[in-house]
């Protein structure tokens, strides 16, 4: 493996590019992005070597890491373009659309669909850290559909970025994100919104916010040009997940009006369980 092409340079792609410099410097990478200014801030920042818009024949890797409403119609060109040594990856919040939209593509065993679970709240090129992917999860959908000696230039690179790898079925995969990634950004977004409306009658509401409130609505500074489409292709899911968060903040809406505060103190101590658990996925 000596080329690598990256499409979409902002966070994630440019991350994995320092990641992958950091550890093989001896790899060439190329990449391109809609957004010139990124384009450019990724070539200045030594993200990517060369850019180009066109994949060049000798690619043994093609990274997909544009928005999810991007990326079906990216990904089938890009099939129909590279040759047959050629691997393909993407990096989308969802899965089952893009797997299905290529299904029973000619090409379909040089895909992989993947989702790294890394980010922040910040994007474009000069948000990326080499650092950002390192013991982070990988997950890989429809791992069996993918060659085998293809695959392998991809767990080089896992291992190479020392990633976790996990294996999921890509309706179990955006089910899983709506509720612990998809609705966590939802609630930040409109705790943000909610503050706003506020500071309409109150100018000196954030005099009083402290740190809780800022790592609470911290992912409210995500990218909407992400966001919203991943909203869109994961709806049903998010719904769901929606309902259920809802229907949670309504009952202990009434403990609170009920002026039970034993009652209150029992729900959270519950839900304080929640910290063994994450504790113990680290």
């Amino acid at each position: 493996m000596k080329n690598i092409h990256i499409i979409g340079l902002g966070l994630l792609g440019g991350s994995f590019s320092l990641a992958l410099k950091k550890v093989k410097p001896e790899l060439k990478i190329t990449g391109f992005d809609a957004n010139l200014n990124h384009l450019k801030d990724a070539h200045t920042l030594g993200i990517i070597d060369e850019a180009s818009e066109d994949i060049p024949q000798d690619t043994d890797v093609v990274i997909l890491a544009t928005p999810v409403d991007s990326l079906e119609k990216l990904l089938i060109k890009a099939l129909e373009e590279v040759g047959e040594n050629t691997l393909l990856i993407d990096f989308g919040s969802t899965k089952e659309a893009l797997c299905k939209s290529v299904a029973d593509h000619p090409k379909r065993a040089q895909f992989l669909a993947g989702h790294p679970i890394a980010g922040t709240e910040y994007s474009g090129p000069k948000a990326a850290k080499d650092d950002l992917l390192e013991k982070k999860v990988f997950i890989i959908c429809e791992m069996e559909k993918t060659d085998v000696h293809l695959k392998g230039m991809a767990y080089d690179i896992f291992e190479a970025l020392n990633m976790k790898l996990r294996f999921m079925d890509p309706e179990e995969h955006d089910r899983h994100l709506a509720f612990v990634s998809h609705l966590s950004h939802i609630s930040s977004f409109m705790l943000g919104k909610t503050v706003l409306d506020k500071m309409a009658d109150d100018k000196n509401i954030f005099d009083m916010a402290g740190s809780g409130f800022a790592s609470t609505v911290r992912l409210a500074k995500s990218s909407p040009g992400m966001w919203a489409p991943i909203m869109q292709a994961n709806k049903e899911n998010i719904l769901e997940s929606l309902d259920a968060y809802i229907a949670n903040l309504q009952v202990f809406r009434e403990k609170i009006h009920s002026g039970d505060t034993s009652e209150l103190s029992s729900e959270m101590n519950e839900i304080n369980k929640i910290g063994d658990i994450l504790d113990l996925g680290k």
